[in-house]
């Protein structure tokens, strides 16, 4: 009675002084208050708002959620559809890139196993899947919107089609779908853009002034900045035959900006690019191998639209002749770093050190082995981690809350659960291996240690000594290795494979050496039990034997 008085009065003294720690941090300015919040990480904030009521509604504002999105330093997603390998199905899968560009080990709950990624805005992913609906996640939270696609089982439809943006004076988040013209001899073009204003009932068709390329938009990306989306068109009259196509959001106006004047050789196999540098749309160009599209064999330019209005554009960077890499679009630009990724599945960087400097290869960094999957299929977003609600479209369409574990547990995933229990399987196998070879010659040692009763002081002392060294030739054997709790990604399964196969090649010299081990100890115990019955016969030959050795 009196231990639980004692532990009730503990309780009480706790809770006392979290009330007073809460009432001291309650008491600050708000604005102070805003300002120690902005500077702490989403997840920190998520765990906050389960402290009480006054902190729920604070973090949950959604102009907290804007100041603290203002702050938020943005990452490089990069993103890899479903895809098979020698016959190994792989789910569509993420890596994020921190700031200090150090990868990510898990798996992203809101992408599916066979979903597509449109477009990255605000923390929030459009992700295009196989049914009829389209989802807006939010990468941080977990919270998913799904949203009808304008049209069911529409002929012909790609998730490249898609775009998604955010137009900071209306506040408003926008799906845009290029909707492909289905006549005959189109020649792969769209004449109207579907968008649909989160928060809104329908699709809103809006005309483009002609037709447009669909292949480019498919081949060279969209960007979206400050409400404006960006891609490229052919034109046959223009620099490079292309021109660059913007499109208000807000205003549903189309404008055509020329591409620089520059001197460009082989027009028939060069490739363009459209990203986002600096806040600035940015075109990449380079030649490219004739059978394989998307493989640069020449130098790749940057350049960035400094002047909408004049249409000036300034050359940023090139890098020179770049071993047959692939560009992961749309925003291989990430900071002051230019991604690329080889044929051999390795992703790489390169510095870009101001405008019109040339960098070469020597300043190239490796940053991923992202086998198995393939190098052009993979693509590269920009991305934050932000607090922004879908719940508050939730009269568009459906809202549901962050994905548990046992959420991952659908027919969807059954395969790659499959291959996770499988390499579980075998790593249970090898600890047992692992503990089961040691322990033989440690269980022999202790038996010899108990026959070493019967004899006298000196002798035990000799034996044990080699005991002792007959031990030492045991290898160490590792300690268990830490298991996942959360689905890692491809990347990080790969690499716990070939850890496992290190650990199996290490497990052959553990029971070699362990036999070895187990031969010297019999051979010592037999000596041990002939020296016992030797001394039982009153013939302490062999137990001086013994001590000789």
């Amino acid at each position: 009675m009196a231990g639980k008085t004692h532990t009730m009065l503990s309780d009480k003294s706790k809770s006392k002084t979290q009330w007073e720690v809460e009432c001291i941090i309650n008491r600050l300015p708000g604005d102070l208050i805003e300002q120690i919040f902005c500077r702490l990480p989403v997840s920190t904030l998520l765990r906050c708002i389960s402290v009480c009521k006054q902190w729920y509604n604070f973090i949950r504002d959604p102009h907290f959620a804007a100041a603290h999105l203002q702050q938020a330093s943005s990452c490089a997603l990069l993103f890899f559809p479903q895809e098979s390998d020698q016959g190994d199905l792989y789910p569509s899968d993420a890596i994020i890139f921190d700031e200090a560009w150090s990868q990510s080990k898990w798996a992203v709950p809101v992408i599916g196993p066979d979903d597509f990624l449109c477009g990255s805005c605000n923390g929030l992913l459009c992700l295009y899947t196989k049914t009829s609906t389209i989802k807006i996640a939010n990468l941080a939270t977990g919270e998913c919107l799904h949203l009808n696609k304008p049209a069911k089982n529409l002929r012909g439809d790609h998730f490249s089609f898609y775009s998604f943006g955010f137009h900071p004076v209306m506040k408003q988040y926008m799906v845009a779908h290029f909707l492909a013209d289905r006549r005959k001899h189109s020649r792969g073009t769209f004449n109207v853009i579907q968008v649909y204003t989160l928060g809104s009932e329908n699709w809103k068709g809006v005309r483009t002034p002609e037709s447009l390329s669909l292949s480019c938009i498919k081949d060279s990306g969209v960007v979206n900045i400050d409400g404006v989306m960006y891609w490229l068109t052919e034109d046959t009259e223009a620099n490079w035959n292309h021109a660059v196509i913007s499109f208000d959001l807000s205003a549903e106006t189309f404008a055509k900006i020329k591409l620089p004047a520059a001197e460009l050789r082989s027009p028939d196999n060069r490739r363009f690019w459209v990203t986002e540098l600096y806040g600035k749309v940015c075109i990449a160009t380079a030649e490219v191998y004739l059978h394989i599209p998307g493989m640069l064999s020449g130098d790749l330019q940057i350049w960035t639209l400094d002047n909408k209005e004049e249409q000036r554009w300034t050359q940023r960077g090139s890098i020179q002749h770049p071993p047959s890499l692939y560009i992961p679009g749309p925003h291989f630009v990430q900071r002051d770093k230019i991604m690329m990724q080889g044929p051999d599945c390795n992703l790489y960087s390169y510095e870009l050190f101001g405008k019109n400097c040339k960098t070469g290869l020597s300043n190239m960094v490796h940053l991923l082995d992202f086998g198995p999957h393939k190098p052009e299929n993979m693509q590269s977003f920009l991305c934050v981690k932000s607090l922004v609600r879908l719940d508050a479209y939730k009269n568009a369409g459906v809202v549901r809350g962050p994905k548990r574990c046992e959420d991952w547990d659908s027919k969807k995933w059954e395969v790659w659960e499959q291959t996770i229990r499988r390499v579980e399987d075998q790593w249970s196998t090898i600890y047992q291996q692992e503990r089961d070879a040691a322990a033989i010659p440690y269980t022999l040692a202790v038996t010899a240690q108990e026959l070493l009763q019967h004899l006298s002081q000196v002798i035990q002392q000799n034996i044990t000594m080699q005991i002792d060294q007959i031990l030492q030739h045991v290898p160490y054997c590792p300690v268990q290795h830490p298991r996942f709790l959360r689905r890692p990604n491809c990347v990080e399964l790969k690499r716990d494979v070939l850890k496992l196969k290190a650990r199996a090649d290490g497990l052959v010299d553990i029971i070699k050496a362990s036999h070895q081990a187990v031969e010297g100890m019999s051979r010592l115990m037999g000596s041990l039990r002939t020296a016992i019955l030797d001394i039982g016969q009153g013939t302490p030959g062999s137990a001086a034997d013994i001590h000789a050795e």
